[in-house]
């Protein structure tokens, strides 16, 4: 018999973000579709004035639709889900009290620009995201989220020949902006990629449940320059004068 004064283990938390367009409610839904049959899912989306990622989930039917919740941040999403967690903490540990025991805990942000990235006091690990329609030469552009998510996931590879983007080329220009961190290049009419993802996914569920997990905050921008000169630096530092 359990044991109720037993401390319970509360669910992954993954953060799904990128900008606008991107595929994040697509890819939930098909981490949903994937996993639901062998783990407890529940799911949180980001919308500034509008439930419709949650609403285009439950018409998806990969979840029970009462597992689905929407935020409405009526402002930058990247704040809701960096500077100002509180919404999206209550939101998360609602549906935590009213489903447990859960296993995963998927959170998706509004749709943002390159800086969005998640608190690691609001997920334990975090995904972002960018397609092939955005253009090859974005995973080139850096920014915290491309180089120091958990993940970076190239979604719609299919799509490349279509909008002349070489996607074996992004994938690569992906490998080098993060310094050889996990990219994944993702459409969904490739198994092979979908059981790369979901792989990941169990992977760093594996690793919470045995506490090997430590979240790590992809913060700002690390100190950067594009040019051999300091005038070009990007940090904190006192530019030279001119």
């Amino acid at each position: 018999m359990p044991d109720p004064d037993a401390p319970t283990r509360r669910p992954l938390r993954l953060g799904v973000c990128g900008p606008v367009g991107t595929g994040k409610s697509s890819l939930i839904a098909l981490l949903c579709r994937e996993l639901a049959p062998d783990l407890e899912i529940g799911v949180v989306t980001n919308d500034i004035y509008t439930d419709e990622d949650a609403r285009f989930l439950r018409s998806a039917g990969v979840l029970d639709p009462a597992r689905i919740v929407a935020v409405e941040t009526g402002a930058c999403p990247h704040t809701a889900i960096r500077d100002d967690i509180t919404a999206n903490l209550m939101a998360v540990e609602d549906l935590e009290a009213a489903h447990a025991p859960l296993d995963l805990v998927l959170i998706e942000s509004g749709g943002d620009n390159l800086t969005a990235t998640f608190s690691p006091a609001l997920v334990d690990v975090q995904i972002f995201l960018l397609d092939v329609a955005g253009g090859g030469d974005v995973a080139r552009k850096g920014g915290p989220g491309i180089e120091r998510a958990d993940l970076l996931v190239v979604n719609k590879t299919d799509l490349a020949p279509y909008v002349g983007v070489d996607a074996v080329l992004m994938t690569a220009d992906a490998r080098s902006a993060r310094s050889g961190g996990p990219v994944i290049a993702l459409s969904r009419s490739d198994p092979g990629s979908i059981a790369e993802l979901t792989g990941w996914v169990l992977g760093r569920l594996a690793a919470y449940e045995a506490g090997d997990l430590v979240p790590q905050d992809p913060g700002p921008m690390a100190p950067h320059w594009h040019a051999s000169t300091a005038e070009h630096r990007h940090d904190s530092v006192e530019q030279p004068a001119r």
